[in-house]
């Protein structure tokens, strides 16, 4: 099995639901994945935020989207699987 292959599936299992992308910009992706392919991760009701645009950090944003909900800014998102670092269900985020 190919590297992109093997990074893609788990990703494939979360088809359906919210989820969060961490990249190693300062961007941070919230919303449905619609779909997987080895070059691009696609987001149905997004949001894209710019961490460099508010004050808080990437932690308790996201921890803010768990609490009250995703607010969409894009219908449709694509990330490049080569910019992201990690990814979870948004339902997975421990809120303290």
């Amino acid at each position: 099995m190919a590297a992109d292959s093997a990074q893609s599936q788990p990703l494939e299992t979360l088809l359906g639901k919210i989820i969060v992308i961490d990249t190693a910009s300062p961007y941070v992706y919230l919303g449905e994945l619609t779909g997987v392919t080895d070059v691009s991760v696609e987001l149905t009701n997004a949001d894209c935020h710019d961490l460099r645009d508010s004050l808080t950090s990437r932690e308790k944003y996201v921890m803010d989207c768990r609490l009250h909900g995703v607010n969409p800014n894009r219908k449709k998102a694509w990330v490049r699987m080569a910019d992201i670092v990690g990814w979870c269900l948004l339902d997975d985020v421990i809120v303290e």
